[in-house]
């Protein structure tokens, strides 16, 4: 084990240097504008329609904005040579877990609310209101602030932390990781089907709730296929690691070159979750849709004066 921890790994900085700050310079451009975009919407042009739904999608673009803001910090330390970490490393990482855990939370809840409002129609009105989803949102930022805050401990004790470390152990924080993803997968993964199933097994009285319930058919679908794509290859990456620990030089390095892609995989939530805002929110396509017409309509004005 003394001898995997001295390995000297093959420098690829250089030639991995462009693509990276490529990839997340356009993560960072459409995240900044998507989201930016998403919350003015929600803050400003729907102040009298605060429901469950627009609550959990407010808290997820603010999430999505965590990892925005850390985004630079992440492309400037990949660029530098030194490998230990630094206190600004160290916030960045953690506003950047942050934002992972967090999305991961708030879609799992989406997909709860979801259910209970078609599983249990007549029962939502008191099992749902947006107070209590102001709550919930609320007890989520401590839960994963908590848990990031406990994995720092962690991964200090063993001499790492930060996303640019090469001396990365990480058998407990694998262990978070599984807790942190698998979970909540579960759960989503059986509240999407439960309401797939309800809503083909549902009487279809016209062509337009036919055309209704296919569409909301495919928009649960799509989200959780996008999660899926995020989420799932990194955390098999954890998981497998935790099972087949690396003994050699060669299967470290391998190690550390899948985690860097599939942890860059992940950030792309930071795009996804913006543009699944006009799908799942109804009261979100239609605001930002007057907002459009709206400012056409202004610059037409503008233009023939």
């Amino acid at each position: 084990m003394n001898r995997t921890m001295n390995c000297t790994f093959e420098d690829r900085s250089q030639s991995q240097l462009v693509p990276k700050m490529v990839y997340m310079g356009t993560l960072l451009a459409l995240g900044i504008v998507l989201n930016a975009l998403a919350l003015w919407v929600f803050c400003c042009r729907m102040k009298k329609k605060w429901t469950e739904t627009v609550i959990y999608m407010t808290n997820l673009a603010m999430a999505d904005f965590c990892l925005l803001c850390v985004l630079p910090i992440m492309i400037y330390s990949y660029t530098q040579s030194r490998k230990e970490d630094t206190v600004l490393c160290q916030a960045s990482q953690s506003i950047y877990l942050v934002n992972r855990y967090m999305s991961i939370s708030i879609i799992t809840v989406i997909g709860i609310d979801r259910y209970v409002a078609i599983r249990f129609p007549m029962q939502a009105k008191r099992l749902r209101s947006p107070g209590l989803s102001a709550i919930i949102c609320a007890v989520l930022w401590a839960v994963v602030i908590i848990s990031v805050a406990t994995r720092f401990v962690w991964q200090i004790q063993d001499g790492s932390f930060c996303f640019s470390n090469e001396n990365f152990k990480g058998t407990k924080t694998s262990i978070f990781s599984l807790l942190g993803f698998f979970i909540p997968l579960s759960i989503l993964t059986f509240c999407s089907i439960q309401v797939i199933v309800i809503l083909v097994r549902k009487k279809k009285m016209d062509t337009h709730e036919k055309k209704a319930i296919q569409k909301a058919i495919w928009i649960i679908s799509t989200n959780l296929l996008v999660f899926l794509a995020c989420f799932l290859p990194l955390h098999m990456t954890l998981s497998v690691r935790l099972i087949m620990e690396p003994k050699t030089c060669s299967s470290m390095q391998a190690w550390k070159n899948a985690v860097i892609i599939t942890s860059r995989l992940s950030d792309a939530n930071c795009c996804l979750d913006a543009i699944c805002y006009y799908f799942v929110a109804k009261e979100f396509q239609e605001a930002s849709t007057q907002t459009i017409s709206t400012s056409s309509r202004s610059y037409k004005l503008q233009d023939s004066t």
